[in-house]
C-alpha cells in the first residue's frame, strides 16, 4: 500500500522531474486534476456567464461549483459568503475599502507586523481616514535565541480599547512557521471589547500560510474576515475571501456596479469577475485532497498531512539546532501541532542570499530568501538583520519528502562545513 506522500506525489507532474520545490509558502505545484479542469473549462465550456445557452449555463453552473468548493474549504456557512479576486492582497484590499464607511474617524485598527496582504491594507485606510494603528508585535520564547518570536494573546488584549473596530492577523506566519491560535485570539478579544463597550469589532484573518497546513474553520472561529490562496494551496493563481453573512448585510458597501443586485452576497466584494477557468479549476482542490486518506474527507487529509509534515520539520529543525548558536531558526525551533514546515533561519557570519546561491548552484533544489512581504516583522528582527538579504526560507509541504529533506541537509552540511 502507497504511503500518503506517495499518494499525494503521484499527482503533481513537476514532482517526476526529481526537482526538490522547497518553496512552497511562495506557491505550491498544481495538482494534474486541477490543471485539467483548467484545460477544459478552456476548451469546452469558455463562455460568459448567465446566458440561457447550453454553454453558458455549464460555464455558469461550474463557476458556482467553485464558490461550493471554497467554501468548504473554509467551512462557511453559504457560498454567498465566498469572494474571488486575482490575489490575496487584492482581496483584502477590496474589503478595506468597502468596510471604510463603516468605520468612525476615532475608532482604531490594530494589526501585526506579518505579511503585508493583511497589513497593508488597512495601514493605508488608517491613513485616508486619519484613524490609530496599534501593533501586535511577537515575542521572543527562547531566551537564547532572539528570533524565537511568537505572538502570544496577552499582548494583544492591552491593544483592544473602547475604540477598537479591527483586528488583523494571521493564522500561520510565512516567516515563523507558527500556527496561531485563532479561536482562543477571537475570543479573547471579543470578551475584552465586550467588557469595555466597544462599538463593533471585527476579525480579519489571513490563512494564506495556513491554509496548505491545517483546515480552516471560519465558523468555529466566530471570524467575521479570512482570506487564503489557491496557488499555495495545490492550485491555479487565485484568492478566495470569506466574509461573514452578517458583515456583507451590516458592514461592507458594494464595490460592484450600481445596477447589481448584490447588496447581501460575497459579490458584492468583487468588483470584476474573476477568471472564471481558475474558478472552475480551484474547485478540483477538495477533489484532490480528499483522495488522499480512505475516507475522502477533508479532516483525514489535513490530519494525515500534520503528521507527515511535522515529521519532515523535525528532521529539518534538528539539523539546524544541531548549529546552534551559529544557525538561529526564526519562531520554534522544534517541530510540533503548533509549528508548519515552513522554516525560516540566518547563519551568523553568512549572507542569506548566499547560502541560497549554494542550492542555486545545484539545479535540483529551489529555496529562497527575503522578507517574503512579512517586511516589518523581518526589519524589526533584533539582532538587526539586512532586510534586503532577510532570512533562508525553506517551505515544505505534505508532497514533499524524508528523502528531498535528507537532500536539502547534505547542502546545508556543505554550507556550514
Amino acid at each position: 500500500m502507497s504511503s500518503f506522500p506517495d499518494v499525494a506525489r503521484a499527482q503533481f507532474p513537476a514532482l517526476k522531474t526529481g526537482f526538490v520545490f522547497a518553496d512552497s509558502a511562495g506557491g505550491s505545484q498544481c495538482a494534474q486534476l486541477v490543471a485539467d479542469r483548467i484545460y477544459d473549462y478552456l476548451l469546452n465550456t469558455n463562455a460568459q456567464l448567465g446566458a440561457d445557452y447550453a454553454t453558458s449555463a455549464e460555464s455558469t453552473r461550474r463557476v458556482a461549483a467553485g464558490a461550493v468548493a471554497a467554501a468548504e474549504l473554509f467551512n462557511a456557512a453559504s457560498p454567498d459568503e465566498i469572494v474571488f479576486g486575482a490575489s490575496s492582497t487584492l482581496n483584502v484590499e477590496n474589503l478595506a475599502r468597502a468596510l471604510e464607511g463603516d468605520i468612525l474617524a476615532d475608532e482604531e485598527i490594530v494589526v501585526t507586523s506579518e505579511h503585508e496582504a493583511n497589513v497593508g491594507p488597512w495601514k493605508k485606510l488608517a491613513a485616508r481616514r486619519g484613524l490609530s494603528i496599534k501593533h501586535w508585535r511577537p515575542r521572543a520564547t527562547d531566551p537564547y535565541n532572539p528570533y524565537s518570536l511568537a505572538l502570544d494573546i496577552e499582548d494583544l488584549l492591552p491593544l483592544i480599547s473602547a475604540k477598537t473596530r479591527i483586528v488583523a492577523f494571521t493564522a500561520c506566519s510565512n516567516i515563523l512557521g507558527s500556527i496561531v491560535p485563532v479561536k482562543a485570539v477571537i475570543a479573547a478579544a471579543r470578551l475584552r471589547a465586550a467588557q469595555l463597550g466597544v462599538r463593533k469589532i471585527e476579525f480579519s484573518v489571513d490563512c494564506v500560510a495556513y491554509a496548505p497546513h491545517r483546515q480552516v474553520d471560519v465558523q468555529d472561529w466566530d471570524v467575521d474576515y479570512a482570506v487564503f490562496s489557491f496557488y499555495k494551496v495545490f492550485g491555479p493563481h487565485v484568492s478566495a475571501l470569506y466574509a461573514r453573512d452578517v458583515a456583507l448585510r451590516t458592514s461592507v458597501a458594494p464595490l460592484t456596479h450600481h445596477f447589481l443586485r448584490v447588496d447581501t452576497i460575497g459579490y458584492k466584494l468583487q468588483p470584476g469577475g474573476p477568471g472564471y477557468e481558475l474558478v472552475h479549476g480551484a474547485a478540483g482542490v477538495n477533489v484532490y485532497l480528499k483522495s488522499l486518506t480512505p475516507t475522502g474527507t477533508l479532516d483525514a487529509t489535513f490530519a494525515a498531512a500534520a503528521e507527515h509534515e511535522q515529521t519532515l520539520s523535525e528532521r529539518l529543525l534538528g539539523f539546524l539546532r544541531g548549529h546552534a548558536p551559529r544557525v538561529l531558526v526564526a519562531g520554534d525551533a522544534h517541530a510540533g501541532p503548533s509549528r508548519a514546515p515552513t522554516i525560516s533561519f540566518i547563519v551568523k557570519g553568512t549572507r542569506s542570499r548566499d547560502v541560497v546561491r549554494v542550492f542555486d548552484e545545484t539545479g535540483t533544489i529551489g529555496i529562497r530568501y527575503g522578507h517574503f512581504y512579512a517586511y516589518s516583522l523581518v526589519d524589526e528582527l533584533d539582532p538587526k538583520v539586512d532586510i534586503d538579504d532577510g532570512v533562508v526560507r525553506i517551505s515544505l509541504v505534505h508532497y514533499n519528502s524524508i528523502e528531498e529533506v535528507d537532500r536539502i541537509i547534505d547542502v546545508l552540511k556543505g554550507v556550514l562545513a
